[in-house]
This record gives C-alpha cells, structure tokens and sequence, in this order.
C-alpha cells in the first residue's frame, strides 16, 4: 500500500509527487498517457516557481522572454520591455512536465503511464485504485487529472466548470523571442503566441463564457495572418478557471491543478497556480501521514486564502476588462506601467491585491459614464 496515489503527471502531479517523495513518503504517479505526454500548451512559466524547488529548471527551458508586443486584431501594437529580475520561462509541456516527473522518481516516486484510472472506492481506511490492469490502495489520494479528467466527479465533487481553449504548436527555425497577445478576435478572451526554441506555440481561450466562436477557426485565421504553417491540427481543450471559494478536499482526497479549478480567470495562467496547488498538497497529505486531524481542511483554507483570495481581484478586473474590452485595451494595455505591473504579479514580485484597486478605478471611470464624477 501507497502513502499517496496521485492521478496525473502534469505540473500539479509532479509538483506532488517531487514534494511527498522528498519528505520520505511512498508515492505512486498514474497518467493515462504515455510519457513523456505530448500537450499542445502556451508553455508559458513564471520563473517564481523557482522558490518551491530546490533544484535548478534549466533543462526544462525552452528560452527566456523579455519582450513583450499586444495587438487589438493585428494592429495598434504596444511593445514593452520587461523590467523583472528573470524573464519569462516559455517551455515545452512534454519537455517540462517530464522534467518534474523525473525529479520526483530521483526522490523515490513510482510513476506508471498509460495507466488510465477506472474506478475509486474508499475501504475503511483507504483508497482502492483501478486500473485496466490493476487495483492498488493507498492511504490518501491526489486528483491532480486536469480540466478533462473525470477524478473530481469520481471523487462527489460537483462537475467543473470549463471554459473552451484551443491550441497548436508551429515547428519554425530562428523564432522571434518576443511574447506576443492579440485581443479583439474574439468577445471575451485574447489570443497568445508564445516563443520556443524551435517554434511558437499559439492558444485562444474564451475567459467569460456566453459565447460560442470557433476558437479553432480563429486560431487558425491568426496563424495564417501571421505567417505561421500550421502542420499539426489545432487541439481542442478547456480551462478551468478560478471562480469562487471552493472545498478542495474530501474523505483521504483532495484535488489539485485544473482538477482544482486553479486557473487564472484575468490571465487564463494555469502552470504557476497547479504547481503552488501540487506543492501545498503535498504538504497537507505529509501532515495527514504524520497525524494531523485536520491537514486536508488546512488545504482548502490555504488554497482559498492564499490563491483565491488574489483570485478574487483578478476575477473582478476580468469581468469589467472583458466587458468593454476594445476601450479597456486602450486605457489599460496601452500603458506600459499596467504590463509592469501585470508582469510583477505573474513573477510572484507583487499581488492583484496590490494593484487591483487602481485597475478597476481606471476601468470604471472609463467604463461608466459619469463614474468618478
């Protein structure tokens, strides 16, 4: 019997398993995919990361970014020279999930792929877990599956909600180095384009919902805009964003990464809260293990505070930028100290909380006729 069976290698799962395993815990990671996994992904990382890790990231690197260009549908551009202590990390998701997962086997994880898991059931005082092959147990479990996966429903929790993404990664030789978003394709979200060392990788995803564009077509209309030859079909996906207080654990289970619902509703960042989501996790089923009573609520209570609380303000800017996003561009993006400070919360330098505030007074005052006056 495991201590933690962990569903899925993404960043939560493999931010999990490096944490337990390091802490002495018998771990097991199961991906229903073969590793490394492929995932059509932005691949974009902030580099605060770094502080939940004691090992170096840079084979997982793809390149560093420090320029960033905006666009309302191809035109009216604003680029922005970022004045952080690291760039932006782009990656690539095969590449840097694998990376993480192998740090955790290095501590002592067991990790099987193409391990889809079939059915859960808690006996007594554990979790039995099956598989097409097997059935296993374990003390506590970790659903850490993703948007898609079905573990938060197996688990009793009610179905995500999810917004539609799509995404495509282009194969191009000597790529620009520059971040690139482009707003005004579609009503409520923006396109991404981020830079590799051997291509872009291009994502749209709808951040409000009520919509229903073909973002696959958008997507595709924006490549070949920019001159970009897509040889691989644009993937389908969904993003589950970050909307309200939530309870994240239930009887020896709590969720993590998109299973959590830990996405950025402002930014559509998902790498940065799954690994904080998998890191905390971790820490609340060692404290289990080691006889708290109440370890897993202290995970609800963390993530609440410490991500929703920001969550909360990001999600209030959302909902006034995408409102009126043509005029929101023009007094929010165009003025480089907003994409400062944008990019100091997503390296962890400063919060929503602590620019929120002025944001939204900026927003509502053009916003709103006669607000402010």
């Amino acid at each position: 019997m495991f201590d933690c069976i962990i569903v899925g290698a993404g960043p939560a799962g493999g931010s999990a398993a490096y944490h337990l395993a390091k802490r002495g815990r018998s771990v097991l990671v199961l991906e229903k995919e073969s590793l490394p996994r492929y995932k059509p992904c932005g691949g974009g990382v902030s580099p605060a990361i770094a502080q939940w890790f004691d090992f170096d990231f840079t084979p997982a690197i793809s390149m560093k970014v420090d320029r960033l260009r905006y666009t309302w549908q191809g035109e009216d551009p604003v680029e922005v020279q970022l004045e952080t202590p690291e760039p932006m990390w782009m990656v690539r998701r095969d590449i840097f999930d694998q990376f993480l997962i192998d740090q955790a086997k290095q501590q002592g994880a067991e990790v099987r792929d193409n391990s889809a898991v079939t059915q859960i059931a808690f006996k007594g005082d554990r979790w039995q877990v099956t598989t097409a092959t097997e059935t296993l147990e374990a003390k506590y479990l970790i659903a850490a599956d993703g948007a898609k996966g079905p573990m938060a429903k197996m688990l009793g929790f009610k179905e995500r909600d999810r917004q539609p993404a799509a995404a495509v990664e282009i194969t191009s030789p000597n790529p620009n180095a520059l971040i690139q978003f482009d707003f005004g394709r579609i009503k409520k979200g923006y396109i991404w384009n981020f830079p590799k060392a051997d291509g872009y990788s291009l994502s749209i995803a709808n951040l409000q919902g009520g919509t229903k564009e073909k973002l696959d077509q958008i997507l595709t209309e924006y490549a070949q805009a920019n001159g970009f030859p897509l040889s691989t079909q644009v993937h389908q996906d969904f993003l589950c964003l970050w909307e309200k207080e939530q309870k994240l654990h239930t009887q020896n289970a709590i969720l993590a990464g998109e299973a959590a619902c830990v996405v950025d509703p402002l930014t559509a960042e998902g790498i940065r809260p799954s690994m904080f989501s998998g890191v905390k996790a971790a820490e609340s089923i060692d404290a289990a293990l080691a006889g708290t009573s109440n370890a897993l609520e202290k995970y609800t209570q963390v993530m609440n505070e410490e991500w929703g609380g920001q969550m909360v303000w990001a999600s209030r800017v959302s909902g006034l930028f995408y409102r009126i996003p043509k005029i929101a561009y023009k007094v929010g993006i165009k003025r480089p100290s907003a994409t400062q400070r944008m990019v100091e919360v997503l390296c962890g330098e400063t919060s929503y909380a602590d620019i929120a505030d002025k944001a939204i007074d900026r927003l509502k005052k053009n916003l709103i006729p006669g607000f402010g006056g």
